[in-house]
């Protein structure tokens, strides 16, 4: 064999190489993004996984991939897949507030913004939520809201939002009677800092009826076992049944 030969065999399997390489970084990526997804739907279940082999003595956890992110976001965020709310924000008054993100926003002789509501444009071209609409999200570029309810009035959780001067004793309060009734939850601060978001994730879509059912019946047992608590810093839950389907 020629050295010429030596060189195009290298070639070849260096090529084979890289190319295998990038199928099982692909493939790590889809599994890793998989597993944070089937690890959320655990836990969400109240169940918490249990780490076996090698892994097991690991004190940090390896940072999620962007991929692993998205799934793990969407997994937990769900809603509807065809629209999305973004922020909006007015530099001169100061207000804020979402729209669903659409194609045809402010373009000339075919948005009528504000004169006709979104919901009633006979333009709509709303934009589908797409991993890049996460990512974006996840770093800054800009802030998306979830259409909770979906056209079947079933939903994939349950918010609880509270503000006001006693939203951090409220808070705490329905943490108790989550923990008392054995129901996972979580606690986001809310953007403006004075107050919280409860979230309750769902394993299966429910009725938003069901969920709502819910909120009521956490809130008032709270209230009951706290009699000091008027739970006043209670606000809405969602989904709202004042949101349609349609935005």
């Amino acid at each position: 064999m020629s050295l010429s030969d030596d060189r195009d065999t290298l070639l070849r399997s260096i090529e084979d190489a890289r190319r295998s390489l990038t199928e099982l970084d692909s493939r790590r990526h889809e599994l890793g993004a998989a597993l944070v997804k089937m690890e959320a739907q655990l836990t969400v279940c109240g169940a918490v996984p249990e780490v076996v082999g090698p892994a097991a003595g690991l004190a940090v956890l390896q940072p999620l991939s962007s991929a692993a992110k998205i799934a793990l976001f969407r997994g937990l965020f769900r809603g509807r897949t065809d629209v999305f709310p973004r922020l909006w924000a007015n530099s001169r008054t100061g207000k804020r507030g979402y729209a669903p993100a659409c194609a045809n926003e402010w373009a000339r002789g075919v948005c009528e913004k504000p004169r006709v509501k979104c919901g009633e444009c006979p333009n709509q071209a709303f934009l589908p939520v797409e991993d890049r609409v996460v990512l974006d999200h996840l770093q800054g570029r800009h802030v998306i809201g979830v259409y909770p309810l979906l056209p079947d009035e079933t939903c994939w959780f349950l918010a609880i939002d509270l503000d006001k001067a006693s939203w951090g004793e409220d808070v705490s309060a329905l943490r108790e009677t989550c923990r008392a009734l054995g129901l996972p939850v979580a606690v986001e601060r809310s953007r403006s800092g004075t107050g919280a978001h409860v979230w309750f994730f769902f394993a299966a879509p429910v009725f938003a009826s069901a969920a709502r059912k819910l909120g009521c019946h956490l809130i008032t047992e709270t209230m009951s076992r706290r009699h000091e608590l008027s739970m006043a810093s209670y606000d809405r839950l969602f989904p709202n049944p004042a949101i349609k389907a349609q935005p």
